[in-house]
């Protein structure tokens, strides 16, 4: 065992920003690929999953253009994407890949997803289960995991209650539903994350919520916006708690996502007795957007 002896290194003050949060990239990219029109995105994360989603798009005909954190996405409409020339590679991105299968479940072709070593261990069961129902043929291999093959076709809408608390599953089957005939409806046993449900409104896309579930019509068409990505709260946890536990600190994280599903450490902290303000949230693309005031608690 290594011990590690971690000094303190003085306050912390002024202004900080975080990267953009990842969960909202992968989303902005997929559905500014999805929309009619030229979606521009600004503050999108540089992370390596994004740039696998980014990577794989193009693979399916999508024109993007610029880099992180300000970019181009030419949308190629509801349906739109080809074929891919060589499988798409995910990379270590789960996202990518069970987000893009929902996509993929719609369109006439087959398409073969590859990752690292890591994701190629990750169970994809939980997304094939219901992309299978709607319609779409998954081929994995005998453990449930990548090589993930999606053969798209007539997709039929369904009402389907996910065994697991899984934003990624319902983002999948709700992004397929697009492409489905009739109704699609999700039910969570739990609540998760709803980056989905909101940028699809943001694009345009009525997203009915009643409760733990989340319902979208099939061929409800997307237009192309522009989005602001807020900064990743998990990023900004870790100025959070450094500033609280510095005595003499004071520090503004400005730009950070909102969204309540992801607001639960700043919740945790405050009942701990943590100094932080949270200045009124702004909308961005379907996002709330706030700064934090942070003091340490001395």
């Amino acid at each position: 065992m290594t011990d590690r002896v971690v000094t303190g290194g003085g306050r912390l003050e002024g202004e900080a920003r975080v990267p953009g949060d990842k969960s909202v990239s992968h989303r902005a990219l997929i559905l500014g690929a999805m929309a009619s029109g030229e979606t521009v995105i600004e503050g999108l994360s540089s992370g390596a999953d994004v740039a696998s989603t980014r990577t794989c798009l193009e693979a399916l005909g999508v024109e993007i253009t610029g880099a992180s954190p300000s970019l181009r996405v030419r949308g190629r409409g509801l349906g739109g994407l080809k074929a891919p020339e060589k499988p798409l590679d995910a990379g270590n991105s789960g996202t990518t890949m069970r987000l893009l299968a929902g996509v993929l479940s719609g369109h006439p072709f087959s398409s073969r997803f590859v990752g690292d070593e890591s994701l190629t261990r990750r169970p994809m069961r939980r997304v094939a289960e219901p992309l299978g129902l709607m319609g779409a043929t998954i081929s994995l291999s005998e453990a449930g995991t990548p090589p993930l093959t999606v053969s798209g076709g007539a997709l039929q809408g369904i009402e389907y209650a996910t065994p697991m608390a899984s934003a990624q599953v319902k983002s999948a089957v709700l992004l397929a539903g697009l492409h489905a005939k009739g109704e699609t409806t999700v039910i969570e046993p739990t609540a998760t994350r709803d980056h989905t449900e909101r940028m699809l409104e943001a694009f345009g896309v009525p997203v009915r919520r009643d409760g733990l579930a989340a319902t979208v019509a099939g061929g409800s068409p997307l237009t192309a916006i522009k989005i602001s990505i807020p900064g990743d709260p998990s990023s900004a946890a870790f100025w959070v708690v450094a500033v609280t536990l510095a005595s003499g600190s004071e520090l503004v994280v400005r730009g950070v996502g909102a969204n309540s599903t992801r607001t639960g450490y700043l919740t945790a902290l405050a009942r701990m007795g943590a100094d932080i303000h949270r200045e009124p949230a702004r909308a961005g693309g379907g996002e709330e957007i706030e700064d934090l005031v942070v003091s340490s608690s001395d």
